[in-house]
């Protein structure tokens, strides 16, 4: 067991080192941004993107997931079958999408709240939307053959041209915001050439009838769980739009993107777990090992937002050649940070359960959970921002990631019953719970000094090492590793 786990271990750090490398060139922009734009301008850039988020889910309307699972198993067709018939369909329709959205501009203006001087990104929109949609495929076909590192190259150089771009537009030209989205749109458009031999060696123009029906059947749940999902991150920007006000929008995107790591974590890990539990469920032991993920997970998580929930506003503090890592003017927003990365904890651990939905192809549930996710995200997004502004939003966050996560337990547990170390995940949040307590109440009674923070983190991590870790687990890891180093 403990050989697979490393698999899956070494997988996820190749993504991670990737992922981490690519966001982390991607968050230079932030700073960037938020020392440039007035929160106001960064409130439409958030916006817009929000739309793009959506609409992302709409291109792929589940094709994604049924191409992971299919591919990956082979139950009907060829190699060249299960790559060209999802390929094809998603090419079509996400021409198809950006044709209509580039008819009907002003009325995504008039939803979205995009002022009129605005109204021509939403061109460079339409095509950034047509280029990523293309590219999903290819690049889940990179993860199923296991080549991580290409994976990584093509991703980390799609935001390395983004980011420069940006700089050249921005600082050189002086393009203002529509520099934002002509970089995006040229790093998606070289990612997709970077793939275009892979694309020419694994396509044939023939359609796949039976398969593109069990593609169709399989993945159209997922369409609207992914809506669901995708409206939880990002609706609360509109929504907060429509009851405030551009700034506030763009102060709250701020210091949301400062749970970078969080997002990082839980991404280079479900890119190596979908894979990973899809090829170890006919393992005698797989039940075993996929509760010991959970933990581990856990753990690993719960470190990092107490880390990052204690120091982060000494890290945006930091000068570094005159600016900062987010702009003064956004850090009066900085207090919601811990609340976001506890939402992202959820949304890391309701991935780690969708294992059990995949094995048992019982995706017909993912959209009730994720519907009521989402509905319970735009409820409290409503109630909670009118009495506690950005805070609301972040607690609809954490409210709605929670009970997906619960969701997904229980149709796995229902389906695919796996003992997890339930008491060991109670103490890590009692843990959690305890120190977040503390922390608000030093904070906002001016008395969370540098020294009481170092306490509070080794307090937590003593709390995880004597009452949550398994010593013996421990020592035979290391033993192997050990090994595996001769």
């Amino acid at each position: 067991m403990f050989d697979k786990l490393k698999q899956l271990s070494r997988d996820t750090a190749i993504y991670g080192i990737s992922t981490m490398l690519g966001r982390f060139l991607n968050f230079l922009l932030v700073p960037f941004y938020t020392n440039i734009f007035a929160p106001a301008q960064y409130g439409v850039i958030a916006n817009i993107y929000a739309l793009i988020a959506l609409m992302n889910i709409v291109y792929i309307y589940g094709m994604d997931a049924a191409y992971l699972k299919f591919a990956s198993t082979k139950e009907v067709g060829t190699e060249k079958d299960n790559f060209s018939t999802p390929f094809l369909s998603v090419l079509l329709t996400s021409f198809l999408l950006s044709g209509v959205i580039l008819l009907s501009k002003n009325s995504v203006d008039i939803v979205f709240s995009i002022p009129s001087e605005y109204t021509y990104l939403i061109n460079y929109t339409a095509a950034i939307l047509f280029l990523d949609a293309v590219a999903v495929i290819p690049f889940i076909k990179l993860r199923l053959e296991r080549r991580p590192k290409r994976f990584a190259l093509y991703k980390t150089l799609n935001i390395i041209i983004n980011v420069i771009l940006n700089l050249y537009l921005i600082l050189k030209l002086n393009w203002g915001i529509e520099a934002v989205f002509v970089s995006n749109l040229a790093a998606s458009a070289f990612s997709l050439l970077l793939l275009l031999p892979m694309i020419i060696k694994s396509l044939q123009f023939s359609f796949h009838k039976e398969l593109f029906g069990r593609l169709m059947k399989f993945g159209l749940p997922y369409f609207p769980a992914g809506l669901g999902v995708m409206l939880i991150q990002v609706i609360d920007r509109p929504i907060m739009e429509s009851l405030t006000d551009f700034e506030t929008v763009g102060v709250y995107q701020a210091n949301r993107k400062l749970s970078i790591f969080m997002m990082l974590f839980v991404n280079m890990f479900q890119y190596a777990w979908q894979p990973f539990f899809m090829q170890e469920s006919k393992q005698e032991n797989a039940k075993q090992m996929f509760s010991k993920v959970l933990t581990y997970f856990t753990i690993l998580g719960s470190i990092i937002l107490i880390s990052l929930s204690l120091f982060i506003d000494d890290l945006v503090k930091i000068e570094i050649f005159g600016r900062h890592i987010i702009g003064a003017d956004y850090w009066h927003g900085l207090y919601i940070v811990p609340v976001v990365l506890l939402g992202y904890l959820f949304n890391g651990m309701y991935v780690v359960f969708t294992a059990g939905i995949y094995i048992k192809e019982k995706s017909i549930y993912v959209p009730v959970v994720t519907g009521i996710g989402a509905a319970i995200c735009i409820a409290a997004n409503y109630a909670l921002i009118p009495l506690l502004g950005m805070m609301g939003s972040a607690i609809a966050a954490v409210l709605s990631y929670l009970s997906m996560a619960v969701g997904y337990y229980v149709v796995t547990q229902k389906f695919y019953k796996i003992e997890y170390e339930n008491i060991k995940i109670f103490k890590i949040f009692t843990s959690i719970i305890l120190t977040g307590i503390i922390y608000y109440t030093l904070l906002f009674n001016n008395q969370l000094l540098f020294g009481y923070k170092l306490l509070l983190l080794f307090l937590f991590l003593l709390i995880i090492y004597f009452f949550v870790i398994d010593k013996d687990e421990i020592n035979t890891i290391k033993r192997r590793l050990l090994r595996s180093a001769k």
